[in-house]
């Protein structure tokens, strides 16, 4: 008799992470689900950490000189603010399907990082607001994602 797994898949350990998180006296799946999950968790908060630092600065740069960051060399720079800019939008995006499915926000994960980036997330989200209306204000424009050759931020 030839003994068989269960499938296991990617989403649903996602979800066991966000229902099983910090939730001591209930029942746990495997110890390798578990440690899957923590690592996981510990990445996303940690990515989320630091995209929401390069965002806050490219925010407090685009406030105070009406640009972005520069783009620097070989376009580094600008393509870190970039995906930045994503990671906390897709953080803000995982925070409102787990509220949603979950009745809760995005566990607090390992040492609380994703917890704290999930927060970061939101007051930039409101930062990005003001600093957005700021900028019309003062300077009269929006600049482009990427820089134009002869554009007021190039």
């Amino acid at each position: 008799k030839v003994a068989r797994s269960r499938p296991r898949r990617v989403v649903l350990r996602v979800v066991r992470a966000v229902v099983d998180d910090d939730d001591d006296d209930a029942p746990r799946g495997d110890d390798d689900d578990v440690n899957e999950n923590e690592g996981l968790l510990l990445a996303a908060g940690l990515g989320g950490v630091v995209a929401s630092c390069v965002t806050g600065y490219s925010l407090y740069t685009l406030k105070n000189t009406g640009c972005g960051l520069p783009a620097g060399p070989g376009g580094i720079v600008g393509a870190i603010e970039g995906i930045s800019y994503l990671g906390v939008a897709g953080l803000l995006g995982a925070s409102a399907y787990a509220k949603k499915t979950t009745g809760s926000g995005l566990p607090a994960g390992p040492y609380a990082l994703l917890g704290l980036a999930e927060g970061v997330a939101f007051v930039l989200a409101l930062a990005g607001v003001y600093v957005g209306i700021a900028q019309i204000i003062d300077y009269g424009y929006i600049p482009n994602a990427v820089p134009v050759e002869g554009g007021k931020c190039a």
